[in-house]
């Protein structure tokens, strides 16, 4: 079955169509990225943590379209708590932060274990198969350097940073290599990225107290000593405010902190590095915290500037651009995603888009007993949080509607099983087998409240409608797969560091009479998402339109042939949407004598010039992650503010601010 979504496919695609991506380049979990580039290939992991089978290999030849070749491991155990037996679970641990590296024929992965010492995956085809070795110590947030010289390096920690040379075989350490090369307090956070360009080393980190960032180290040799630059990116969240969080992690009902949307710089790009391309672009990579759906990873343009490497575009550093052009990797690639969502169940293996939560119990899963089903056997355990072979993945935002159909014929007493949105705190909606009948059970552990329904036959269509940018859930079912109910209340997604993940959605089964039960069979599992593409809005290409500020509707106006925010009793001025290509715009204002279009000088300000448009009247049309407009000028590089009190119009303001009352969100009618 194939696992590569093509252009067609109504799943989020990060490649606009046009010569332009979108950020994320996942609309999913998908934190710590490591990419490298071998040749005129890229290849891309991240963490997986308790999640199996993990650390998947992404492969690209434009940065923005990726395959997966495959999992570099189907399951890891190295005890019962990967497995949750013995009271013991693994949720939030497991796989952390993998370090990629290509080096003589061989690609390798260094990932940390929590709780047991970091493991080594090596392979000569990037597809597999991968050998994994248990090195000599355990290594928080590694990264590897292959210097010019034969050497291997490696550094590790959380503010202070340890440097150490490997060992010819890569499982240890020189004996008395070790130092600590930056200290703490020093401005250095962890993840770190190792580079060496150009004669120089480089370290990027990752920053997250108060205001997330990326800082950025130099020297002149691997051991320093090292210059450190605060931000090399800091503040881009896309106009993402923070949501709400748990005020403890201990037991339920669980309290809700509000969200604060005025909370800036809370949701901004910081873990990742740099990668160059055969043209000689650099670009860089980074995640985000995105609250409930996950941490994302995005890619943004570097510029160079006083020998660092600024994530951002000329006149506006640190900030990435949420559409730009794509890499000049000398290759054009179709848009596609790497994984197929949606599963019949009908093949001899599950998509590749799954993973167990923890590992499965392989006795106690099969897609062959019944055709065209997946057949869960339940096991014992007291609630969805110890359930074994709980399928799962990531859930897609902005907003997705899952659905899938269970069969519970099969089910026996103290049977529980149907569809979870797997989290801390978690939400599920099955059917329970108590007493010999069959009850529809919508269950919220936030609250600890649970909604009973009566079913008269014994198979169920469940859905689950996840809005990612309210982060609200709603349930519903239906008898037919036609005509669906609601069922229970609005469940509230919550970002946690339990279990360090998003949202993670699928199909259970457990029974909570303590013993083996029966066979839950599951198919049809679908992921429909409105919202696929960049934008939620075409651009509005030969229309007129009105534009306004999301913070108090002001709007733009000519007065006296001066571009000016409308006051009380003006008429707003209207513009025709003139396509530019590249997803860019001219902004053309009819007067009385002769067409004008909206300029923006040097300074940022912006005026009306007649003549045909250059780059000074050309605007990239994009949205922040709620739907606002933003119109980034290509002279500055910065984005149309129109804020009451200034004397003009300008396009000075660095990006959206994630209480969307800098002038700079806008709305369009």
């Amino acid at each position: 079955m194939s696992n590569t979504n093509t252009h067609s496919s109504r799943t989020w695609t990060s490649d606009n169509g046009n010569g332009t991506f979108s950020n994320p380049l996942f609309y999913e979990d998908f934190p710590d990225p490591d990419l490298i580039r071998v040749g005129d290939d890229y290849y891309l992991t991240g963490t997986t943590m308790h999640s199996m089978p993990g650390l998947p290999v992404l492969h690209s030849k434009d940065l923005v379209n990726w395959t997966l070749l495959c999992w570099a491991f189907d399951r890891l155990d190295l005890g019962s708590s990967f497995r949750l037996q013995d009271g013991q679970e693994n949720y939030g641990q497991g796989i952390w932060a993998p370090c990629f590296r290509h080096h003589d024929g061989v690609f390798h992965i260094f990932s940390n274990v929590n709780g047991h010492v970091t493991q080594h995956f090596t392979a000569t085809n990037p597809a597999g198969p991968w050998m994994r070795t248990a090195m000599s110590g355990s290594f928080h947030d590694l990264s590897v350097l292959f210097d010019d010289d034969g050497k291997a390096y490696i550094l590790w920690g959380y503010q202070g940073i340890h440097f150490a040379e490997l060992t010819d075989d890569l499982n240890g350490i020189v004996p008395g290599s070790e130092r600590v090369i930056i200290q703490p307090g020093e401005g250095m956070g962890e993840g770190v990225h190792f580079y060496k360009v150009n004669g120089t080393y480089y370290i990027t980190s990752a920053w997250f107290a108060g205001r997330m960032r990326m800082p950025c180290a130099r020297a002149a040799r691997p051991e320093g000593p090292y210059e450190i630059n605060l931000e090399i990116s800091a503040d881009e969240d896309f106009g993402l405010a923070e949501g709400h969080r748990l005020t403890t992690l201990k037991a339920p009902p669980f309290e809700l902190l509000p969200a604060d949307p005025g909370r800036v710089g809370r949701m901004s790009l910081h873990q990742g590095g740099i990668v160059d391309t055969p043209s000689g672009e650099w670009w860089g990579f980074s995640m985000m915290d995105y609250n409930s759906a996950g941490r994302f990873t995005c890619l943004s343009p570097i510029t160079w500037h006083e020998g660092w490497p600024y994530f951002g575009l000329p006149g506006n550093l640190k900030r990435t651009p949420r559409i730009w052009t794509k890499p000049n990797t000398g290759v054009t690639s179709e848009p596609r995603t790497p994984f197929t969502r949606d599963d019949d169940f009908a093949g001899p293996q599950l998509n590749r888009v799954w993973q167990w939560s923890h590992a499965p119990d392989d006795s106690c899963w099969s897609l062959s007993e019944r055709s065209g089903w997946l057949r869960l056997r339940s096991l014992a355990a007291p609630n969805l949080w110890w359930a074994r072979n709980t399928l799962t993945q990531r859930a897609m935002g902005p907003e997705s509607t899952v659905t899938v159909e269970l069969d519970a014929s099969g089910m026996r007493d103290g049977d529980v099983a149907g569809l979870a949105l797997l989290n801390f705190p978690y939400a599920q909606l099955g059917v329970a087998h108590e007493n010999g009948a069959l009850t529809l059970v919508r269950y919220d552990q936030r609250t600890d409240e649970a909604t009973r329904h009566p079913l008269a036959g014994s198979r169920v269509h469940l859905r689950a409608h996840c809005d990612f940018l309210t982060e609200r859930t709603t349930f519903s079912w239906s008898a037919d797969g036609e005509n669906y109910e609601r069922i229970g209340g609005v469940f509230d997604m919550i970002f946690q560091v339990k279990t360090f993940q998003g949202i993670r959605i699928g199909p259970f089964h457990y029974n909570v009479g303590g013993a083996p039960g029966g066979a839950a069979d599951f198919r049809r599992f679908r992921v429909d998402e409105p919202h696929p593409r960049g934008l939620m809005r075409p651009i509005p290409y030969g229309r007129s339109i009105r534009v306004a500020s999301v913070a108090d509707g002001c709007a733009m106006t000519v007065r006296g042939g001066v571009l000016a925010v409308a006051g009380a009793g003006e008429t707003p001025v209207r513009f025709e949407v003139i396509d530019c290509g590249l997803g860019r715009v001219a902004l053309r204002v009819g007067l009385s004598e002769k067409s004008s279009y909206v300029s923006v000088a040097p300074s940022g300000e912006m005026t009306l010039r007649v003549g045909e448009p250059g780059d000074a009247e050309t605007f990239q049309w994009m949205e922040t992650v709620y739907g606002d407009l933003l119109l980034m000028s290509l002279v500055t590089h910065r984005y149309m503010q129109i804020a009451p009190g200034r004397p003009a119009i300008f396009a000075d303001q660095p990006g959206p601010r994630s209480d969307r009352r800098d002038g700079a969100c806008l709305g369009w009618e």
